[in-house]
């Protein structure tokens, strides 16, 4: 059985390890600090595994194993930093324009930058949302709140980044 437990947790090391650290890094900015937390968040899964009862998915428990474990740390006496975003950059570089890949980068980073200007619980919704790609209801089930908040703080969210982005000259639009 215990040895059942422990092929499991491995297994879910393998394939959410890397997700999970770059989720807390995006909490911490702290490399280290961000492996600490997912290693804690897998010897939390090792010892509570037996009480997970498929509510949601595995994905969707430890990601919100990983949010609260990153929240705890964050919230530490002298532990005070913002919350980093880092948007995988699905485009095909090879075909594109050194001059144009120049500005895209630095339109991102100004958007990305926005973003993090966000109070903490409408960044971390555009984060899962636009940056994890989870869906309202999952999102929901990470956060701990109702579906309706999630729509409404997205909702939100979304307001204050257009009007942050018209403020700076940027066209809502385009993004």
């Amino acid at each position: 059985m215990e040895e059942d437990i422990h092929a499991i947790v491995e297994d879910l090391m393998i394939e959410y390890g890397s997700e999970l650290t770059s989720l807390a890094f995006s909490y911490v900015k702290d490399m280290a600090q961000a492996k600490d937390i997912v290693q804690n968040v897998f010897i939390s899964c090792y010892q509570h595994l037996h009480q997970f009862k498929g509510d949601s998915s595995i994905k969707t428990w430890l990601y919100r194993i990983t949010i609260n474990q990153c929240k705890d740390y964050l919230k530490s006496s002298y532990i005070k930093r913002i919350f980093f975003l880092q948007k995988m950059d699905n485009e095909m570089r090879s075909e594109r324009d050194p001059e144009i890949e120049l500005l895209s980068k630095d339109r991102k980073s100004q958007v990305e930058n926005m973003v993090l200007s966000l109070t903490p619980k409408y960044k971390e919704i555009i984060f899962l949302y636009y940056y994890k790609d989870f869906s309202i209801k999952e999102i929901s089930s990470i956060l701990k709140i109702s579906a309706n908040t999630v729509k409404t703080r997205l909702k939100r969210g979304r307001e204050l980044l257009k009007k942050l982005m018209e403020e700076r000259g940027f066209e809502w639009e385009n993004f």
